[in-house]
């Protein structure tokens, strides 16, 4: 029985759910409590009233307590990618590889406990000097999602905790399991009882907990757009601090100049990796007219040709979506894709495997327009609108009319275009002739529009979210 961690114990209850693998439904990764609303309400109260200790404790104390998670993870990051894999569904070297940067993030933020500086000015008016400093907040409730079940923790409670704030953290109730693993990892890094809390649960429960306690004086939460606005709704009333990642309708410009092997791999990998369960997934390929067929073929071709299976086999290179309301989602979007005129060139199936699971094939769809909701509302799985464009100038307007601004990406050999669609498309992040998903640990991660509100994640930018500033002036 794996239990909530508050207040610096291990805390039962009598609500339980089971962890199920998504490769195999037979198999119970396991049990995991669920913390009603009053175990929040204690969780809480343990973190505000370790936070001015916390607060005020020096850079050494939060470096080695940081440095010590990140070490443990780093040295586990075989069994956790493993755990990961079987409950998320991600393949195990993509599982490895995330357990791997949530141990480089703690690193990184390690680090940073040292290098949190301010400023000092001298004022306008004589004899008075002016210093600007950062401060922490206080108690940060932190909501995960399960696509990320280790990686999105670490990035928002390393900050937390390098900064000075104490967490009450609450993982997505699919994925217990990656969020579990890292917090008794936490457990023995020799934090102060109630510097960091964690509560598994319902968002229904333990996030509307969290939103409505005034104890709580931020919220950081990756998420669905519609949780996220809600919850940006009720904090707003409550004057919390928020930060908000949401969905992504990302676009990869492909242009005629492209190197071809270079612009299908990224297209594959940006779209149909991590199952393409993926904010920064490439949803949208905006293809320039003169190589659309040519590529579309090689495209869905390549598609098929995809090993869709159980994510701990080493020959998958697609695993599970992660549980069954996912499926129907994308069993939904191929439906209604096809029903607004895209050509369905491979996959959108569900198939069987050697153990029950909610196996999906990716899907090519053709011919779309980027007035399609297929082409416009976030999926969310391994679904990929192809659409044609005149040149480029068309296709950076079709890259840019949407809703959302998180990732986007060009296939170019023309230092032109490139430059060009660096600055003029409308998004946090932009990569040429490389995946839209893959990002580094160490610099900034969020985007514009509908995608994010507030600060940015990960890198010393963090520091804009989870610090307050604080300006003093001083006559000697």
């Amino acid at each position: 029985m794996h239990k909530n961690w508050i207040a610096g114990e291990w805390v039962g209850s009598s609500n339980v759910q089971k962890n199920l693998n998504p490769s195999n439904l037979n198999d119970v990764v396991g049990e995991y409590v669920r913390a009603s609303a009053e175990q929040v309400e204690t969780a809480i109260e343990a973190a505000q009233h370790a936070w001015p200790a916390w607060s005020l404790s020096t850079p050494q104390q939060r470096f080695d307590a940081l440095d010590a998670i990140g070490s443990e993870i780093l040295a586990r990051k075989n069994e956790l990618g493993e755990l990961l894999a079987r409950e998320e569904g991600k393949t195990l070297p993509e599982a490895i590889g995330e357990a791997a940067r949530a141990g480089q993030i703690f690193k990184f933020f390690a680090g940073e406990t040292l290098r949190t500086g301010g400023e000092s000015l001298p004022s306008v008016r004589p004899g008075l000097q002016v210093e600007i400093s950062r401060e922490p907040l206080g108690v940060v409730g932190i909501i995960t999602p399960w696509n990320f079940p280790i990686a999105i923790p670490a990035w928002k409670i390393a900050p937390a905790l390098a900064y000075g704030n104490c967490v009450v953290f609450k993982p997505a109730d699919l994925v217990p399991g990656s969020a579990w693993a890292l917090a008794e990892i936490i457990s023995r890094s020799g934090l102060p009882a109630g510097v960091f809390n964690l509560v598994m649960g319902r968002g229904s429960v333990v996030g509307a907990a969290m939103v409505e306690d005034p104890r709580i004086n931020a919220i950081t939460f990756t998420g669905s757009v519609g949780t996220g606005r809600n919850l940006l709704n009720q904090a707003a009333e409550r004057q919390k601090k928020v930060q908000l990642e949401l969905g992504g309708k990302n676009p990869l410009v492909v242009l005629s100049d492209a190197d071809m092997e270079t612009a299908l791999d990224v297209a594959i990998q940006g779209a149909f990796y991590s199952t393409g369960q993926r904010c920064t997934a490439s949803s949208r390929i905006i293809v320039e007219q003169g190589i659309y067929d040519l590529f579309t073929q090689e495209l869905a071709k390549r598609t098929a040709a995809l090993r869709v299976g159980d994510a701990l086999k080493p020959e998958t290179q697609i695993g599970p979506v992660a549980d069954e309301s996912q499926l129907e989602q994308d069993l939904d979007y191929v439906r209604i894709g096809q029903e607004e005129g895209a050509a369905l060139l491979c996959g959108g199936e569900r198939v069987e495997r050697d153990t029950p699971g909610y196996y999906f094939t990716p899907a090519v769809l053709a011919n779309a327009t980027n007035d399609m909701r297929s082409s416009r509302e976030e999926i969310f799985g391994p679904v990929a609108s192809v659409i044609k464009a005149d040149d480029y100038d068309h296709a950076l307007a079709l890259a840019n009319d949407t809703e959302f601004g998180l990732s986007s990406g060009i296939c170019t050999t023309s230092l032109k275009h490139a430059s060009h669609f660096k600055r003029h498309i409308q998004a946090g992040m932009v990569m040429v002739n490389v995946p839209t998903a893959g990002v580094d640990y160490h610099v900034p991660f969020g985007g514009r529009k509908g995608s994010s509100y507030g600060p940015r994640e990960q890198g010393r930018y963090a520091q804009e979210f989870f610090t307050i500033v604080k300006t003093a002036y001083t006559k000697a």
